[in-house]
């Protein structure tokens, strides 16, 4: 029987209340990597709450994936935003990347808005991290102009320049299903 270099890791599933608190863990470790990066201070000065995680766990909105082991190797937290789904946050531990994660956890995600009746996708990501945007425009997200932002959007990317954010390197990206 032929076999794979990569296992096939667990579907994603939505976490227990208890394991919740390892998801800001999770975060930090993964903005450690973009140390160096103008947006790296954002990342080191705001993080994940539990309140807001709660809150997304009693909408069935956010996920973790498994690594080897038991451990949560990622997570995805999404919302709705404008009538659209939209991917909040989205971060795989360092120590679990490149193993599809959290290609698994998108994937899983949208599968689960388009369930709910979303027709389209949205999030806000670095355009310069190939992690970032090249790898949602791998999954078939694409950049949105900022003409075409609705109000939503508009409040979001505000929010993100006023935490610090470097806009120029911000992108808006939308799947249309």
């Amino acid at each position: 029987m032929a076999g794979s270099a990569r296992s096939r890791s667990p579907e994603p599933r939505i976490p227990h209340a208890g394991e919740l608190g390892v998801l800001p863990g999770i975060e930090q470790r993964a903005g450690e990597v973009l140390k160096g990066h103008e947006a790296y201070p954002v990342f080191a000065g705001h993080g994940l709450d539990l309140p807001a995680l709660h809150e997304a766990l009693r909408r069935r909105q956010l996920w973790v994936a498994d690594a080897a082991g038991g451990s949560i190797a990622g997570y995805l937290l999404a919302g709705e935003l404008d009538g659209e789904f939209h991917v909040l946050q989205m971060d795989v531990d360092p120590a679990h990347a490149r193993q599809g994660h959290g290609r698994a956890l998108l994937r899983h995600a949208l599968a689960q808005g388009r369930a709910g009746g979303y027709r389209s996708a949205v999030l806000t990501t670095l355009s310069d991290v190939p992690w970032n945007a090249a790898f949602y425009a791998s999954e078939g997200f694409i950049v949105v102009p900022e003409a075409e932002w609705g109000a939503g959007l508009q409040a979001v990317m505000a929010e993100e320049a006023a935490l610090g954010f470097p806009m120029h390197l911000r992108v808006a990206m939308r799947q249309v299903w």
